[in-house]
This record gives C-alpha cells, structure tokens and sequence, in this order.
C-alpha cells in the first residue's frame, strides 16, 4: 500500500507546530469553508431512540432525495440506481472490486488523485498512467496514448473532473472522445465528479450526461467537498448498468450499511436553496485568482489557471520537490510561520515526473492564502541558495 503524498509529511508538520510554528495547510484538500448550519442542525434535532443499521444501499429517504439532486444536474436516474457509500473513497474502491478481476488494467490521465493507486493495489489491479502536460494546462491526452496503453487486460478508463490534483475542467468534446474510446473497446468509464458544482470557466459536463454508453459509466460521487462536510464520509456510487449495481451491492451488504448521522446530514444538504454554490464558488474563484497570480509572479514559478475545484499544480524551481516539501518543515519559518504543500511525484504513476512540481489546495481565506504564498516565495529564495546552480539550471529550464 502506497503512502498517501498528502498525508506522509504529517509528522512534519506535527513537529514544527511543537516548536510554536504556525503551518498553512495548502497540502489537503479540506476547506475553511463553515459547514451549513441548517444540514448540522438536521443531525443535532434529529430524533430518534435506537441507532440502526440503514439498508445496505443507504436509506431509501436519501436516495430518493439524491435523485431530485441529481436531476438538477441534468442527471435522471431512479433511486434504485444509487448506492450511498462511505465517502467517495468506498464507491472507488467498490467500483474497482465490482467491475475489475485481479491482474486487470485501469487507464488513469496522470497527474492523478493519489489514492487511486491505493484502490487499485486493494483490488490488486493495475494503473496505467497517461501523462498530461503542464505545458497544456493538463488538458486530456490524444485518443492516441490511450489506444497505446490499452491491452486485453484493459478494463476501464478513470477521469476526474474537475481533477484533482490539476483542477482540469474537461470540455464537453474531451467527454465524447472518452465515449468514444470506452465504445471502441468496451471499457468501463470510472467518473470521480466530487467537484461538480465548482467549475468557473466553461461548464461541467458529466460522464451521465453521454449518450449510448449507460452500460459502461459508473459514476463515483461524495458530499465531502461539496458542502464541506469531508468528515462525515458520505458518498454514491451511481450507475445504470444494473449488473454493476448487483455486484457492487454485494460489498455494500458485506460492510453492512453507511454511516447514519451523516446520512441525515446529506438528505438535509439536498434541501439547501438552489443559490447555496454561488457564494462558495465566488469565492474559490477569488482564491483561485489570488494563487494562481501570486504563483506565476515568483521567479522560476509556473502555474496553468485551473478550471475547477480548488486544486493547482505548481512547477518550482527545486530539483527535488519531495524533500523540499519537508525541508518547508523541518527547517525553514518566516515571520515564523511556514507552508505545507503536496509533493506532485505522488500524484504521477510514472517514474520521476512531477518531482519539482507541488499540489496547492486553496483551501484557505484569501488572508491565510496570502501569508502562505508570502512563505513559499521566502522559502525559495532560501533554498535555492543551498542548490547548485547547475542544478538550479537544469530545474528552471
């Protein structure tokens, strides 16, 4: 099992505030966004005398609340083809293990959300990653590399959009030329769309939302990023393929059932006014806008402008971002505070790509964000006095 890049340097992080250091946390993707009282206030009134198991599949109430949700997505689907899960990571994972045999093949676009290795060394499935560019923005790879990756053993392609870690927001016709390959070949279409409601250029287009393929898509869903709600670990694995479904309810039963409270608290989010995004995407947007020009301001910075939800890869000049990351916390502080980051090579399935890249999450006020890139703009200047400068050169080139 692969550690996770966004968590390994935790210790770190853990010693640095021991010696009173302030850490801004741009390494996860946990907002400071408040959680909306009213969906809190449905789990604290909530009245009830026995604690019980909810179906395997979820509590019917909720996923027929899911289907009003859903459908103002301009996704129609009945609440029998939805089974509510432990977060977003369960409906992965059950995804993998329902749809893919051990020794099978999973196409991924790289840079790629972490965990997914960890899902497939679970199911003991392979990755194959397909590399996108900074230099692009990370925009989907030609038809081509995917018919160079796929074999026999390939059963499904994965796509994250918005993407984490990239923020990409894939267009409509990257969609339709995923239609078309998952056609061609008779692969299954994972899609991770945790970050639908925030995309700020363009528009989001869903994996249900294609024609012709209802058998192949699987959609893997969560309300942790969506209303802020990361701890209570409620997800959806959604799907028309009514084979996928019977399987897959097969590890829902073997679990027993999802949690209860936030079950509740996920039926209540349904209910939130429809404007309820507006506020908290303008305002993603504006951190957004903050990072992304304040990155690209530092010398030797690059950063492509995110489409959507509220990740960015960064290019630094450090030869190693690895151990600059901890370097951060071991032993750099300004104004005695100091930057967490995510180490990109974690996110790559490639060997050595990604390693002077960094994920940012802004996931901080635009105070908070500021006096962070205010960190990394005095922590580059200091290390990069300890680098040589061939390799300061090679790094920036």
């Amino acid at each position: 099992m692969p550690p996770s890049p966004i968590r390994k340097l935790v210790p770190y992080a853990e010693a640095a505030k021991k010696k009173g250091i302030k850490v801004y946390h741009l390494n996860i993707g946990q907002p400071d966004i408040e959680t909306p009282k009213q969906i809190l206030d449905a789990v604290r009134n909530f009245d009830f005398t026995v604690l019980e198991y909810s179906h395997s599949a979820g509590n019917e109430s909720y996923r027929r609340k899911l289907v009003k949700y859903y459908k103002k997505a301009g996704i129609d689907v009945d609440h029998h083809q939805i089974i509510v899960t432990t977060g977003g990571s369960e409906a992965i994972l059950f995804g993998f293990m329902s749809c893919l045999d051990a020794g099978d093949e999973v196409i991924i676009p790289e840079p790629f959300y972490a965990n997914y290795n960890g899902f497939a060394v679970a199911a003991d499935v392979k990755v194959k990653p397909i590399t996108s560019y900074i230099e692009s923005g990370f925009a989907l790879p030609p038809i081509s590399a995917f018919e160079k990756a796929i074999t026999a053993k390939t059963k499904a392609i994965v796509i994250c959009n918005p993407n984490n870690p990239t923020g990409y927001l894939y267009s409509r016709e990257e969609m339709e030329t995923l239609k078309e390959i998952v056609l061609k070949h008779n692969l299954y279409l994972f899609a991770d769309e945790a970050y639908r409601e925030f995309c700020y250029e363009g528009t989001h287009t869903s994996a249900m939302h294609l024609k012709g393929v209802d058998e192949n898509v699987v959609l893997m869903d969560t309300i942790s990023k969506r209303y802020s709600a990361c701890g209570g670990r409620i997800g959806a694995l959604v799907t028309r393929n009514k084979a996928v479904l019977d399987t897959v309810m097969k590890f829902a039963q073997a679990r027993l059932s999802p949690p209860s409270f936030a079950q509740i608290l996920g039926e209540a989010a349904v209910d939130l006014p429809d404007n309820y995004f507006d506020t908290t995407k303008a305002e993603y947007k504006k951190r957004r806008d903050l990072l992304v020009s304040r990155l690209n301001a530092i010398p030797g910075v690059f950063c492509p402008n995110p489409g959507g939800a509220f990740y960015a890869i960064a290019q630094l000049p450090v030869d190693d971002s690895d151990k600059f990351c901890q370097w951060l916390l071991e032993s750099f502080s300004y104004q005695n505070q100091t930057i967490m980051l995510a180490p990109a090579s974690g996110f790559y399935g490639t060997k050595d790509l990604g390693r002077n890249q960094v994920r940012l999450a802004y996931v901080l006020n635009t105070e908070a964000l500021s006096k962070a890139i205010d960190c990394l703009e005095k922590a580059l200047e200091a290390y990069n006095n300890t680098v040589p400068a061939a390799v300061y050169a090679q790094t920036t080139n």
